[in-house]
């Protein structure tokens, strides 16, 4: 029986099909030039349209590639926000406004009233707990969720009349005490416990805990234990207080240390991978998480190996959403529809840096891509969602408004 090596048949049509991507950007528009005026609409070629929605927002629309038989050929249908942030800004919100639930980008860009929106972070997609963040959620300054696995994020720094975004990879150290000498580790924040663990379910996350009753919860106002559940499950959130739940061994600890009136004190800190943005970091009053990183300093670098995520998600192709800071200064969110033989079919991870690069990126990471890949302007989707139902609730979105 003749082997085939997979691996080089995969590497072979990824440099295809990276090939045939740069063949059509050579004729598509740069992004180097600078928006037009909002009342300027500008189509090029028959495959591609630019349209200035709002003073700072350009919304470009191409399509690349053609249908054969080969998958290397595409096509691929592409849509980009274009975003000068001394002229418009962002926002990031959660579905519900809760750190669990699920809405589509449709729903949430109408209730905010926003101009345009994408899907962003990665989130649960079933059980009690679907649309609750996996990775880092930072909302309004307030820590929803923290980091998985250590993976690429974006955070927004907001300033006198205009904002910042920053990128790169935090890590996250959470205790609990209850006096200089006794303190035990938090696990994480408003998501499922495992086994020992011990997590915190601030008042963003739910008006319960949503838990089963195989642990032990203590409810903290003010700094001060005023209940202790055991074994009882989902608890009320008091929103001037937090819930510690804690299950095995980290409930032991909880039964000695945490009775009622004893004081504790929450410390929560992220602190990110690349020290010397350390300073900006602070700034950001709003994060969130995706994966892996795509672009850094200007050059092509994903880090799926360091992010724990498989080779497999980013050699094969899927429908993508993606960040970027363009080296003018001015961000770029962009869709790439996918699993749509003859219509678009997706993109590699390394196609989407290429393509991120060609169009100015400096610094870029991949965000929730499949089904969950969204982008809405003016109430109405532009790109097509790959599940058959059609669009999918999402957990979060990234809103663009006019200043």
């Amino acid at each position: 029986m003749r082997t085939i090596n997979i691996s080089l048949l995969r590497s072979a049509r990824n440099h295809v099909l990276r090939f045939c991507l740069l063949i059509g950007l050579f004729a598509g528009m740069s992004f180097d030039t600078a928006i037009p005026t909002a009342t300027q609409t500008l189509t090029s070629t028959a495959n591609q349209r630019s349209e200035v929605i709002a003073p700072g927002v350009e919304h470009l629309q191409i399509v690349r590639g053609y249908k054969s038989e080969k998958d290397a050929t595409g096509p691929w249908f592409i849509n980009m926000l274009r975003i000068d942030l001394d002229q418009a800004r962002l926002r990031l919100v959660h579905a519900l406004d809760e750190a669990v639930g699920l809405e589509t980008v449709s729903s949430m860009a109408a209730r905010h009233g926003a101009l345009a929106a994408v899907n962003s972070g990665y989130f649960r997609t079933t059980g009690t707990y679907r649309g609750d963040a996996v990775g880092i959620e930072v909302l309004d300054g307030k820590l929803l969720s923290e980091p998985n696995n250590i993976r690429a994020a974006a955070g927004l720094i907001e300033k006198t009349g205009k904002q910042e975004l920053i990128f790169g990879h935090l890590k996250f150290d959470g205790q609990i005490s209850s006096g200089p000498r006794v303190k035990h580790a938090i696990a994480g924040l408003n998501r499922p416990r495992a086994d020992n663990e011990l997590v915190i379910f601030t008042p963003e996350f739910h008006r319960t805990t949503l838990t089963e009753p195989n642990g032990l919860e203590v409810i903290v106002r003010r700094g001060q234990v005023v209940e202790s559940r055991d074994l009882k499950g989902s608890s009320a959130i008091p929103a001037n207080g937090f819930v510690i739940s804690a299950s095995g061994a980290a409930r032991e600890w909880g039964l000695k240390n945490l009775r009622r009136g004893v004081r504790v004190q929450l410390n929560l800190k992220l602190s990110p991978v690349e020290t010397e943005q350390a300073d900006s970091w602070t700034q950001a009053t709003s994060i969130i998480g995706g994966g892996p990183q795509l672009i850094k300093n200007g050059r092509v670098e994903i880090t799926n190996a360091a992010e724990k995520i498989l080779p497999s998600f980013v050699s094969d192709g899927h429908p993508r959403t993606a960040i970027a800071r363009l080296k003018s200064g001015q961000i770029l969110l962009l869709t790439v529809d996918g699993r749509q033989p003859g219509e678009s079919i997706g993109m590699s991870l390394t196609m989407l840096a290429d393509l991120l690069l060609e169009f100015g990126a400096v610094d870029a990471i991949n965000l929730d891509g499949g089904g969950s890949t969204t982008m809405v302007i003016r109430n109405k989707l532009v790109n097509k969602p790959s599940d058959p139902t059609g669009e999918r609730p999402v957990s979060d979105a990234i809103l663009v408004y006019p200043r």
